[in-house]
């Protein structure tokens, strides 16, 4: 199956497939109309693709490109991330940058705030010490 990339990335899509195991077979593509930015191309060409992975039951939706041949692309490189994730029981990406914006969010403790502002006030305090002294002589 050859995308509107390189012929490297295609090979390299071809490669990391085969190496997971996954077939062409195994997965069912649909398309739907995008949303969103695109204009009138978007809405009248059926460009948001959607790929079950019928082994493993996973479905990846992807509608990143104006054309439904790099959402094509785009879509099983998706896949593939996935499938190797939970192949190799490892995070994903998505999952760690999905975790680091919760510990971001999450309310601070009451020590944690008091320490911050007793930071604050001694860091307040050096620049008060720094100030230039007005002298009216």
């Amino acid at each position: 199956m050859l995308f509107p990339v390189s012929s490297n990335k295609n090979e390299e899509l071809r490669r990391a497939m085969e190496k997971l195991g996954i077939a062409e077979a195994d997965i069912e593509e649909s398309f739907i109309r995008s949303g969103g930015p695109g204009g009138q191309n978007v809405n009248k060409v059926s460009t948001c693709v959607i790929l079950k992975h019928l082994p493993s039951g996973l479905v990846v939706k992807c509608q990143q490109d104006r054309s439904q041949g790099m959402n094509r692309y785009w879509a099983r490189r998706i896949l593939v991330n996935r499938i190797e994730a939970q192949i190799h029981g490892r995070q994903s990406e998505e999952a760690k940058r999905i975790a680091k914006i919760k510990r971001q969010k999450r309310k601070r403790s009451k020590r944690a705030k008091e320490k911050i502002l007793q930071s604050k006030h001694v860091h307040g305090e050096k620049k008060q010490l720094r100030r230039r002294v007005n002298r009216e002589d």
